[in-house]
């Protein structure tokens, strides 16, 4: 005996109009009904458990039976009353994921009889009413267009295939011309098991925690010491509370499930394993209709769903006393209220997965290292501050008794100054240019290294608590899934390369193992194309980012010629041109920064990387390298180049026609290398958290709730006071990935390691960015993207090693700008070899050359001098000999001298350098010792707790059965409940012969 029932938008299966009657009468036009069995016995509802992997066909589909169960539209569920929004309307079965897309219809409109409300399609489980007695009413159905009507057929094939895995779907009706559809997917417990086996997932055992111990009492004693004095600091999670203590875990099996403490199965597994379960479940699905194409990931790509997500765990801002990790997660670590608190890792791996629990955790450590190198900054900062009257050369160029005569900064405009006019920039310019700036360069290449040592400390640390060794495996399963555009290029290449033979290989090609035959992949030929586009693209915009670079050179040469006409702004002319070159060079570095990382994601796109992992990686190596380029060529000219190609006077390098090369001010360009890099560092940070991170985000959730305003006419007006989880999560920004985040960061430790000598105040601006970014990113994370999936990962991967990278250079950078952008080299040569008394008297004189004023060239000299005395020696910075000597204007012996004590010095401080963070590297073991001590002990106790249980579950299979009071076998039942959960139980989705399913 079997009803009919009409087939609802959304269905699984779509059958003829012929499938059935109801007393007697045909369907109406264009109507459809769905044929289902009467009442089953209980346990045998539900789905076949077929590889998920198979596509459906049509005839699969007639043949399996699937029921659908309706809520009753005349009596629907009370949003007050239900007990939690991720929960399926029977307030039971949770939801682990969510699908949404969006539908259309045309000429739809509801049959007498059938209810105006929202209904809600419950497949593949037990709860939910029947239709009512004389059967609902039709729906009838106006014709649909071609691609919609193909996306429909699509998602019912996908949405069948996922039932067919185990999974279970409640979905809206599509009651409207048109709107978005949420499908809501749960894992049952079979399938939670059976996924969890075969992704070997680590599970706690049934021995109680036992505590990681320090290495010896004075550790113990200053640990706990330690602990005490920072428990203020400590965040109040429970999971943060116990980070000395461990579970004993191991790889679930169905066939050892008396070793785990399974007291509820609905909560056995976390709620991010489930929704990363469900995951892979969705990634390896296929559907046939689609081209064969494999995974969810394909289907948005070729918007046949739109978004899939995980739910948040609620709301974060509810005024209800429930509370849940997303709630505790905003009120101990994503306010600005709690900056001063440790980060609660723990939490936010559980909550958010190992790839983000990694990365805040790096970015906590990357914060408090800033602290001690902050410190040391601001020491010797104060130490420029408190010697600055003691600075001899300083003194000696504003004592306006030495009365030197320079040269003029311009042709025919400029005059003739005084060097003691200049005083401001050099007394400047000690603040950051004194003996100490060279220790704090070696300190801070020292605390480079022992920054990534700590982290790789840290990073095995977290592995251990985290369960993380042997993910080996894991990482290379994730390899097996080929991104959509890389299918897509394969089928491409198929088909053009043979059209019958393609398209018959791609109808009975079967996806069973997850990828492509060797012959079914893109050659490097089918690559060059891209790999060449690739190649000039980047040529260019480094190009680009040089000829911008050079462009401002002009604008300050040019700028600083105009202004030096006008005798009102002469005297500013330096401060002015300065300026304004930073804030031009600052806007188009925040301006190419976007345009590059877009540019960057296309230029990865066209190479067509088979998986995520290597898209990822290519991506970031692209936008590091042109935002690397972007963001220090400014700063590489004026600390290696600016002053270094004017010439002299009477022999000037000109630009264009007319205009000299700029030179240094009387101080030198450190001072000026000083600004650049503070106000590009500055604006940076601040502009871009202020307004790409949170300005951007913010008008987009608007520009979405007023679009969401505009279509809100058809839409229940008990549901918009009661959204639904997945409703307020749909409405939220998707998780686009961490490059953002770590490129910001990357950069970031750039400017604080590679001209540090130049502006020790870096690691101090870096640490005050970074306290507020932290918490920025927070609450990105909690508050404003949709929950991300849950990615296990053992390390930060090629970030790691872009950052050892940087460290290795910084050293070679900051060894030329003490020997070749300060004068610190010049000032010990002329110290100890050429000062009379062993001090800096007569420095300055010492570095400033002679020239003979009638030798400059016809019309350069100066118009209308105003200078005091006749001029017949003006002075000019550089090592070369007097106009009196043999070879006049030559380069002298002092010249030569301090250049090879230059170069003597960069090869003593790298090589220095170089071998005392080898040594911190050697002295500092990657694998700290009570980690690689408690590997060795966790074995042992996982042996010993093996054979304990086995003989436990012997010694209770040896009991002779004891009869309970009802006829029941104890013992029998006791040992059954041990039992793996594969073996047929009423009501299993799986008998003992699917325990090993294919996937």
């Amino acid at each position: 005996m079997s009803e009919d029932i009409p087939l609802l938008p959304g269905s699984p299966r779509r059958l003829s109009p012929q499938a059935g009657t109801r007393e007697g009468q045909g369907p109406k036009h264009g109507q459809q009904y769905l044929q289902t069995p009467g009442p089953r016995a209980p346990g045998l509802q539900g789905s076949s458990s077929r590889d998920p992997g198979q596509p459906c066909g049509p005839e699969s589909a007639r043949s399996s039976s699937v029921i659908n169960n309706y809520l009753d539209a005349n009596e629907p569920v009370s949003l007050e009353a239900r007990l939690s929004r991720m929960h399926f309307h029977d307030n039971q079965r949770k939801v682990d994921y969510v699908l949404a897309y969006h539908y259309r219809k045309r000429g739809m409109h509801l049959a007498q009889g059938f209810p105006g409300h929202s209904l809600a399609i419950v497949s593949n489980g037990e709860t939910g009413k029947e239709p009512h007695a004389g059967g609902p009413g039709d729906i009838e159905l106006g014709p649909l267009d071609a691609l919609e009507e193909e996306r429909k057929e699509q998602r019912e094939e996908f949405e069948h295939n996922l039932m067919e895995a185990g999974l279970e779907l409640e979905k809206d009706l599509e009651s409207k011309s048109q709107g978005s559809v949420f499908v809501r997917i749960h894992a049952p417990w079979q399938v939670l098991a059976r996924e969890a086996e075969f992704l070997k997932i680590k599970v706690p055992t049934k021995k109680e925690m036992y505590e990681i111990k320090a290495g010896g009492s004075i550790a113990k004693k200053f640990s706990a010491a330690l602990q005490k004095l920072s428990s203020p600091l400590q965040p109040r999670v429970p999971e943060h509370s116990n980070n000395k203590m461990k579970n004993l875990s191991y790889p679930f099996s169905r066939e050892k499930m008396y070793l785990y403490n399974i007291q509820e199965k609905d909560t056995f597994f976390d709620n991010a394993t489930r929704s990363r379960i469900v995951h892979e479940i969705l990634k390896r699905t296929a559907c046939s209709r689609a081209n064969n194409t494999m995974g969810i990931n394909s289907l948005i790509a070729n918007n046949i769903y739109e978004a899939a997500y995980p739910l948040h765990d609620g709301e974060y801002n509810s005024p209800e006393d429930d509370m849940n990790d997303r709630k505790l997660l905003y009120q101990e670590w994503a306010r600005y209220g709690v900056f001063y608190k440790f980060q609660p890792i723990d939490l936010i791996r559980k909550y958010f997965g190992e790839k983000i629990g990694l990365y805040f955790a790096w970015l906590g450590l990357y914060t408090s290292f800033l602290i001690p190198s902050s410190v040391i900054g601001v020491i010797v900062f104060l130490y420029g501050c408190a010697t600055i009257e003691e600075d001899i050369p300083s003194r000696e160029m504003c004592d306006q008794q030495n009365a030197f005569i320079m040269c003029p900064l311009c042709d025919k405009s400029c005059d003739y100054w005084n060097l003691s006019s200049a005083c401001g920039t050099a007394r400047a310019s000690h603040l950051f240019d004194n003996p100490a700036t060279v220790f704090f360069s070696i300190f801070m290449a020292l605390w480079a290294t022992m920054f990534l040592e700590n982290w790789k400390r840290l990073q095995m640390r977290l592995g251990y608590f985290w369960d993380l060794t042997g993910i080996e495996e894991e990482e290379e399963r994730a390899q097996e899934h080929s991104r959509p555009e890389y299918e897509t290029k394969v089928r491409e290449k198929m088909l053009k390369e043979s059209n019958k033979s393609a398209v018959q290989k791609l109808e009975t090609n079967t996806t069973e193992s997850g990828h492509e035959d060797d012959e079914d992949k893109l050659t490097w030929k089918d690559r060059f194309p891209g790999y060449l586009m690739n190649f000039a693209s980047i040529l260019f915009m480094i190009a680009l980012t040089f000829s911008i670079v050079f462009g401002v050179i002009v604008y300050r040469i040019t700028t600083a010629a105009a202004l030096s006409l006008n005798k009102a702004t002469r005297s500013n002319v330096r401060v002015t041109v300065t300026a304004t070159a930073v804030i031009i060079n600052l806007v188009v570095i925040l301006i190419l920064d976007e345009i590059y990382g877009a540019v960057a994601k296309w230029l990865t796109k066209i190479e067509v990387p088979k998986t995520e992992q290597t898209f990822e990686e290519r991506l970031i190596l692209k936008a590091f390298l042109l935002k690397f380029v972007n963001a220090y060529s400014p700063i590489f000219y004026v600390a290696f180049f600016k002053g270094r190609f004017v010439g002299r006077p009477g022999s000037y390098v000109y630009v264009f026609d007319g205009y000299r090369m700029e030179e240094c001010a009387p101080g030198g360009c450190l001072m000026e290398l000083c600004i650049q890099l503070s106000i590009i560092m500055l604006g940076k940070q601040l502009i871009q958290n202020n307004i790409f991170e949170i300005g951007v985000p913010k008008l987009k959730k608007l520009f979405r709730k007023l679009k969401d305003e505009t279509e809100a006419g058809e839409t229940d007006s008990a549901h918009s006071k009661h959204p639904e989880q997945w409703d307020l999560d749909y409405s939220l920004e998707p998780y686009t990935g961490l490059t953002p985040e770590y490129m910001e960061m990357i950069i970031q430790f750039g400017f604080v390691t590679l001209f540090v000598a130049s502006f020790p105040l870096a690691p101090v601006f870096a640490l005050l960015n970074n306290v507020i970014e932290v918490r920025l990113d927070a609450k990105k994370f909690v508050t404003e993207l949709r929950r991300p999936d849950a990615v296990r990962t053992k390390d930060i991967g090629i970030w790691f090693d872009i950052l050892s990278g940087i460290g290795k250079f910084s050293v070679i950078s900051n060894a030329f700008v003490i020997a070749i952008t300060s004068d610190f080299i010049p000032r010990l040569v002329y110290q100890y070899s050429y000062s009379h008394n062993g001090t800096l008297h007569g420095f300055v004189n010492h570095t400033l050359s002679f020239f003979n004023v009638s030798q400059l060239k016809e019309g350069t000299q100066p118009e209308n001098s105003q200078f005091d005395q006749e001029v017949q020696f003006c002075r000019f910075k550089d090592y070369r000999e007097p106009p009196w000597a043999p070879n006049p204007y030559e380069f002298s012996k002092q010249y030569w001298f301090v250049l090879s004590a230059r170069l003597a010095f960069v090869i003593i401080f790298q090589n220095l350098v170089m071998f005392l963070s080898v040594l911190v590297d050697w002295m500092i073991p990657d694998i700290p010792t009570d980690i690689s001590d408690q590997i060795k002990k966790e074995k042992s106790l996982l042996v010993d707790f093996f054979l304990k249980e086995e003989h436990e579950k012997l010694k209770l299979m040896d009991e002779p059965p004891l009869r309970s009071p009802g006829g029941g076998d104890r013992s029998r039942s006791r040992a059954a409940s041990s039992a793996p959960s594969g073996q047929s139980q009423p009501g299993s989705v799986m008998s003992s012969g699917s325990r090993h399913t294919n996937v």
